[in-house]
């Protein structure tokens, strides 16, 4: 069917027949994008335009006018119809009756509806006071009625908008600003909101507005191509949902993405980034000629006609070889030639991140346009100037933008088109691939002080997840790029098999530190094997804390940076020459032998709740980042005389009492000379989910009970998760249970990960107790939904689990958990 034939059954049904047009047209599986919003838009017109016709008989002075999305005809599946009926005063009583019959007809039809009724002269006030309605009235568009009167509207407001633009333009920035601070950027959400957030349809929409000002211009390259790129993914979602939605959930994804023909919900995103991105930089660039033509308009005409025949000379500062500081901007020098000169890119760029200053668009392309390749190696000064710019700090971020826009970063490092505009799924991260590596650059910047080899660390950190553009272990695969990379930009055989390693053990000390018995021998040795030097493990270090702030909130802590440092400290004497010391049985602290005493005269648990706000004054210190008022959790130590089922009691009361175990050890406590029997001593960190602290006589009553078998956790739990249940989302990937080979002498060590929830520890513990094995200690670590805990289990006698027996209770903990 073609548009012509769906207009014309429309206008001879009526609404009934606008209506199965429009069901017609939408389910057209030929037609999509850009045409299929035309159509859309054209049916609508020709729809309305009868319906005006009908309504006025004949009355003269009254339009009916399409504003905002509707007046650029980028009617998606779901949109509303944004509607001005224009009249000119002389009949308010027969222009409210024609609103009557224009608005019910569509109301009835359960289409969305934005209607207002004015005059000229009412609408050009109103805008004048409402900056929302001035940018719909910009794209007006006439559709039935007194053309004269929609054309002389359209071109009132839009010399309005001309004249006032150097007090609206600020205020329409302002409105951008506070829309991003409250929606976040399009190009990093998991679950953007296609119009609203920074990089969306609203602020390609505010581009066209600063454009129809003259008084400054977006970047028109990829910008119209981002702008259909994003409308389209929206009338996929429309389509997908059936509902008026610019919220692309993760739920709908993987259905837009085959509305759309694209390969998954990841190519879909991608496409969403890179667009987002394109009206992103066109808006910073916008933005900051706004601001300039602002500021030179600002100069007094008593001082403009002083320079230059009335045009303002501007001053030019010297920054670097043929790079220069113009009007607030990095530009080329007049006698620059980047034909001749291959290094002036990073040059420029290292110069701008230095000062502090954004490349200038013009500059940017003229690079990106005639600059000769780098020579492989890359020389000496192209390496230094690649470290000066990722040393830089935050002000590399829009730097390496501008360069990312223009494709000269993917002709610098061929690598990193797999990992541009790559999502990361997983809620613990706050970008996309690409932009993590320049965030963790940034911040490992701020540890330049603290390593041997700067250089080292800051490229290490630019390539430390390269590897994710590519199957498999993404650490594996970055092992090769960076060596290759490192290779090309010219480090030698020793610098690049440095590199290599950092890449390949970026995650070594934080999963480490988080999921094994730093008393075990074996644990370290691994460590300081995997290592190799004191150098590389000081580099390692300042990676794993850069890695982690970058990631995001839920990555790093006080309590993980301890961690982490205790390892190093430990690492850094293997590696020093001093074999780490045997586990030997730990004499009991006073406090510890305590309350085993009065475990053992009770004949019931005994605890003690103890706040710790820094590391122990043996271990190494914290990082540089973690703040010292940060608490690192609270000591929990129960003592029990030894008995079956403590493990599983205890988390079950914690969980009940909302806290959170970060690390658990258990042991058998000897009782002194002359008392027979044991004792088990839990030492464990938690720290409240939120609120304060239960009081520890709650905590050992609910033990008792728990113990004694008179309280029902499990119960209990599954009542409190029955009166609230969790939203539904997103179905998380099974459980996953597996014995790490090799990880103890003393011990065999048990690897859970699974979906974070109340109560997962109490499971683990039970499923534990009923196969029949003993815990030694746990490690546990919740990224974000994630829960990545692990057991370290022995028989009763004290010895590892035999490798059968291993894989059976793995098996066994894995479908305790899929149940």
């Amino acid at each position: 069917m073609t548009s012509t034939d769906v207009t014309e059954e429309a206008e001879g049904s009526g609404p009934g027949g606008y209506a199965a047009a429009r069901l017609r047209l939408l389910t057209e599986g030929a037609r999509s994008g850009p045409p299929r919003r035309r159509a859309l838009a054209g049916l609508t017109d020709d729809w309305l335009a009868g319906l005006f016709g009908a309504g006025t008989g004949g009355q003269a002075g009254v339009s009916l006018v399409a504003v905002g999305g509707y007046g650029r005809g980028e009617l998606s599946p779901r949109s509303d119809l944004d509607l001005l009926l224009l009249h000119d005063g002389r009949d308010d009583k027969a222009v409210a009756a024609l609103a009557d019959r224009l608005w019910y007809p569509v109301w009835d039809l359960g289409l969305d509806l934005d209607h207002s009724v004015r005059t000229p002269q009412q609408a050009r006030k109103t805008a004048g006071e409402d900056l929302k309605v001035h940018l719909g009235l910009l794209d007006a568009r006439h559709l039935a009625g007194d053309l004269g009167l929609t054309a002389a509207l359209r071109t009132a407001v839009l010399a309005d908008w001309r004249n006032q633009a150097p007090k609206r333009l600020p205020e329409l920035r302002d409105l951008c600003a506070e829309r991003a601070e409250r929606q976040g950027e399009l190009q990093f959400l998991l679950e953007p909101d296609l119009k609203e957030a920074r990089g969306g349809l609203r602020d390609a929409t505010a581009l066209r507005a600063v454009a129809a000002s003259w008084l400054a211009d977006a970047p028109r390259e990829g910008l119209a191509e981002a702008r259909r790129r994003l409308l389209d993914v929206r009338d996929a979602l429309h389509l997908a949902t059936g509902r008026a939605t610019d919220r692309l959930a993760l739920q709908e994804q993987d259905q837009v993405a085959a509305e759309l023909g694209l390969l998954d919900a990841d190519a879909l995103l991608r496409q969403v980034y890179e667009a987002a991105r394109v009206i992103s930089y066109a808006g910073d660039v916008t933005w900051r000629e706004v601001g300039r033509v602002l500021r030179s308009r600002s100069v007094r005409p008593r001082l403009r006609a002083m320079m230059n025949g009335g045009k303002p000379v501007a001053e030019r500062s010297p920054l670097a070889e043929g790079v220069v500081e113009q009007d607030g901007e990095v530009v080329l020098a007049r006698a620059a030639r980047p034909e001749r000169d291959p290094v002036l890119p990073l040059r420029a760029a290292a110069a701008a991140a230095q000062a502090g200053l954004p490349l200038s668009l013009h500059a940017v392309r003229r690079l990106a346009a005639t600059a000769r390749p780098l020579p492989t190696p890359w020389p000496a000064e192209a390496r230094e100037q690649l470290v000066t710019l990722l040393g830089s700090g935050r002000p590399t971020v829009q730097v390496w933008e501008a360069l990312e826009a223009e494709g000269l970063v993917t002709r610098l490092l061929p690598d990193w088109e797999r990992v541009r505009c790559r999502p990361q799924r997983n809620a613990v991260h706050l970008w996309t691939v690409d932009r993590h590596l320049i965030e963790t650059a940034v911040r490992a910047a701020g540890f330049a002080r603290r390593v041997h080899r700067p250089d080292l660390l800051l490229v290490a950190a630019l390539l430390h997840d390269i590897g994710k553009g590519w199957p498999g272990d993404h650490s594996v695969a970055g092992e090769t790029i960076a060596r290759d990379v490192a290779t090309r930009i010219g480090f030698d055989r020793a610098d690049a098999a440095v590199l290599a390693t950092l890449v390949r053990h970026h995650l070594l000390l934080v999963e480490t530190a988080t999921r094994r018995d730093l008393d075990d021998p074996a644990t370290v040795r691994a460590v300081a094997e995997a290592v190799g030097t004191e150098h590389t493990l000081e580099l390692l270090h300042a990676l794993t804390e850069a890695d982690a702030l970058a990631t995001g909130p839920a990555a790093w802590s006080s309590w993980r940076g301890s961690l982490v440092a205790d390892l190093v400290k430990r690492v850094a004497g293997v590696l020093a020459g001093d074999p780490p010391a045997e586990p030997a049985a730990a004499a009991p602290t006073a406090e510890q032998e305590r309350l085993a005493v009065e475990a053992f005269r009770t004949g019931g648990p005994v605890l003690a709740l103890r706040a710790q706000t820094e590391p122990p004054a043996d271990s190494a210190p914290a990082p540089s980042s973690a703040d010292g008022s940060e608490p690192l959790g609270v000591e929990l130590l129960i003592a029990v005389p030894d008995q079956a089922g403590v493990l599983p009691a205890v988390a079950g009361v914690l969980a009940m009492h909302r806290l959170t175990v970060r690390t658990a050890e258990l042991r058998s406590l000897p009782l002194p000379d002359g008392v027979d029997g044991s004792v088990l001593l839990l030492d464990w960190r938690v720290a409240a989910q939120y609120g304060s602290l239960p009081q520890a006589a709650r905590l050992r009553a609910d033990l008792v009970r728990a113990l004694d078998g008179s309280l029902d956790i499990a119960g209990r739990l599954a009542e409190r998760d029955a009166a609230h249940p969790r939203r539904r989302g997103v179905e998380p990937p099974p459980p996953r249970v597996t014995v790490a080979p090799a990880a103890s002498r003393l011990a065999t060590v048990i690897e859970v990960r699974a979906q974070d929830a109340p109560g997962l520890l109490f499971r683990l513990g039970r499923a534990l107790e009923a196969a029949g094995v003993r815990v030694r200690s746990a490690h546990v670590s919740t990224l974000g939904a994630n829960a990545v805990d692990a057991f370290y289990v022995t028989r009763g006698e004290g010895v590892p689990l035999p490798r059968e027996d291993a894989a059976s209770v793995a098996r066994e903990l894995e479908e305790s958990l899929r149940a």
